[in-house]
């Protein structure tokens, strides 16, 4: 991609930030969306939840991104904040596709957060983008979360649902929470150990997104997660031969479900998600393994 105005919502995120970074180290001017005053021109005031933005702000956008959402596992899933974590994502999203929507000269592509939690609980079946949804609060999410973007698509915009999975990181997500449980000897699998985690490395996930942006062929749901998703229990042997840790400790299934609640099945559930258009479009992973994507976070 030539160097371009991309405007990126969640940028301050694990992945937006490391997206972000990516952005401006090739030379492209990245426009953030803020929910307090600007502080510069390369920033746009937008509150997602009030489905308000200074959608004059987006003009002479090549692209948006839309990575906004509060954190999945940041608390337990009360009523509250269930309700919080969708309408950060499916207002949000409706906020930015009726803006792009209604620009006089809309950017060339819209690129909206989603995750592989649209599938449900797939058990050891593999998945592509052309499963149907499951069920259960993050299938139903995601739903939503996708049909919110139908405005950019509706106006002609190329519009590509982003299909993320566990992104292996040190300073984010999952991972955040596993590697000092590890480190200290602690690690260990969850119930049985079974179900399948679709993962990706971060870098592999900024460089997937910006093969989103760049490839013209690619719109509709696209899995972010690396070719081979493991079982709980292979991702836990591989993280004890990485950290050369004893990984023995099992968390009973019930255990887990009564310390996080309905927020269990998150790390519970089975989805065993490919990525059949990132592959079919020629991305070339640079860690597609389980050990490289998590030596890759710990540098």
């Amino acid at each position: 991609m030539q160097p371009s105005r991309i405007a990126v919502a969640g940028a301050s995120g694990l992945v937006g930030s490391a997206l972000v970074a990516s952005l401006t180290a090739d030379g492209h001017r990245v426009v953030r969306l803020v929910r307090r005053p600007p502080q510069g021109p390369d920033e746009v005031r937008w509150d997602p939840v009030r489905q308000r933005i200074d959608a004059p702000g987006l003009a002479d956008c090549d692209a948006v991104v839309n990575l906004a959402g509060a954190g999945v596992a940041a608390h337990r899933w009360t009523p509250a904040y269930k309700k919080e974590i969708r309408d950060s994502r499916v207002l949000g999203t409706a906020t930015l596709a009726e803006a792009v929507a209604a620009l006089d000269v809309p950017p060339r592509v819209f690129v909206n957060g989603s995750a592989v939690g649209f599938y449900g609980d797939t058990g050891g079946r593999t998945v592509d983008e052309g499963a149907p949804p499951g069920s259960g609060f993050l299938s139903s999410l995601a739903v939503e979360w996708e049909e919110a973007a139908a405005p950019a698509e509706e106006a002609g915009v190329r519009t590509v649902y982003a299909r993320t999975g566990l992104v292996v990181a040190r300073h984010g997500g999952a991972w955040q929470k596993l590697f000092p449980l590890f480190k200290a000897g602690l690690g260990g699998r969850l119930g049985d150990g079974r179900h399948y985690w679709s993962f990706i490395s971060l870098h592999d996930e900024v460089a997937a997104l910006r093969h989103l942006l760049d490839t013209e062929g690619l719109s509709g749901p696209v899995n972010l997660t690396a070719p081979r998703p493991l079982t709980n229990r292979e991702v836990t042997a591989a993280m004890g031969r990485v950290l050369h840790r004893p990984a023995v400790f099992v968390a009973p299934a019930p255990a887990v479900r009564l310390l996080l609640g309905e927020m269990a099945s998150d790390v519970l559930t089975s989805t065993r998600a490919v990525p059949g258009k990132l592959l079919e479009s020629g991305f070339a992973f640079a860690y597609p393994g389980i050990d490289e994507s998590l030596r890759a976070a710990l540098r």
